[in-house]
């Protein structure tokens, strides 16, 4: 099992950062992360969600990680596709592609935020018709010919999308995964899978449970979860910090979330599977109910070892490890990484040559 990293780019009240300060921070725990020998950091891209995540242009921090990093792969989790010209989108890719020296990876998805789509011009009901022609035209723009391409919602004719991507035959791509269809069809196009921190562990592993079934390519399937993680020399002390920290996080992301679950939104339908935890939502979830639903993985060396076997066993390929979730001091946040590094990622290094082989 790879360890990657993940970040919203969050700014809760405490501890208090500025946004210049989050993004300094952001950029030198990953330059960090590249020398401790994590595999990918993965950045999101997300609108309007002021504390959550300032993350609205991940492509430009993804840019500038380009120049400061060496090994570590960058990801893109993932890129809303209907808020999008794919054109634009293909740009995007082959352009940053070159600058990490292939090191890229690519999430798509349909993003979930009605205020999202309303902004941009987008029909939540068209939503999975726009991937499906979005990411039709991203494999085609992945050849060095002229893009001719007749759909519902776009018509392109004898286009030189440049510049061209540096890995072949793609960058790797992802979808975020949160409806169970969703896993079925990934399997069906030969994409990873980025699963949680939406739903409850146990459902996850069902939904994976499907995709693996599923999986026809050549390559290992691929298989990504998110959680929060805080892994400290002392037990009691990563608690007492995780318990605000993640209550925190985990508040904000399923505020986030409520209006899709609250509404019938068209071509949504599915992420009402989740809906009967809306209204543990409302009263309040908190870092218990996090980390009983397996979100979370805190605690000393030991004991996150053992939380994260559950995860391996399941055959996750990719843990996206949010440590402190942006809710910590980086300080704090350094010492888990490293830490992490030191004395739990060797207990799963095993997987490691294998995962870079499966890569598609």
């Amino acid at each position: 099992m790879q360890f990657d990293l993940f970040y919203e780019i969050a700014l809760p009240p405490q501890p208090g950062r500025s946004e210049v300060q989050a993004y300094s921070d952001v950029l030198a725990e990953i330059e960090l992360a590249d020398r401790l020998g994590y595999g990918c950091a993965w950045l999101v891209e997300h609108h309007f969600m002021r504390g959550y995540s300032h993350s609205s242009k991940p492509e430009l921090v993804l840019a500038a990680l380009s120049q400061r990093t060496r090994d570590i792969r960058l990801g893109h989790a993932v890129v809303p596709l209907p808020l999008h010209h794919p054109v634009h989108v293909a740009e995007r890719i082959a352009t940053l592609d070159i600058l990490t020296g292939g090191r890229l990876e690519v999430g798509i998805g349909r993003g979930f935020s009605p205020r999202e789509y309303a902004t941009f011009g987008a029909e939540m009901e068209h939503s999975r018709e726009l991937v499906e022609e979005s990411l039709d035209i991203l494999h085609l723009s992945f050849g060095r010919s002229p893009v001719t391409y007749a759909g519902k919602h776009y018509r392109l004719e004898m286009l030189d999308i440049v510049p061209h991507i540096v890995q072949q035959p793609h960058p790797p791509l992802w979808t975020a995964a949160v409806s169970p269809e969703t896993y079925p069809w990934a399997a069906e196009r030969g994409l990873g899978v980025l699963a949680g921190p939406f739903k409850p562990w146990l459902m996850v592993k069902h939904d994976i449970g499907k995709y693996r079934a599923a999986w026809r390519g050549a390559a290992a399937p691929r298989i990504g979860m998110t959680v929060g993680v805080l892994c400290l020399k002392d037990r009691k002390h990563a608690h007492e910090l995780a318990q605000p920290a993640f209550t925190w996080f985990y508040r904000e992301l399923f505020k986030t979330t409520l209006p899709v679950l609250e509404k019938l939104y068209p071509s949504y339908e599915q992420i009402h599977e989740i809906g009967r935890f809306r209204q543990l939502m409302k009263l309040g979830i908190d870092f218990g109910l996090a980390d009983a639903a397996g979100l979370t993985v805190v605690g000393d060396p030991a004991e996150c070892i053992a939380k994260l076997r559950k995860y391996a066993d399941a055959g996750v390929t990719n843990l996206l490890c949010a440590f402190g979730a942006g809710a910590v001091e980086s300080g704090v946040a350094r010492e888990s990484l490293e830490l992490f590094a030191r004395e739990v990622m060797p207990a799963f290094a095993n997987s490691k040559a294998s995962m870079t082989e499966s890569r598609a």
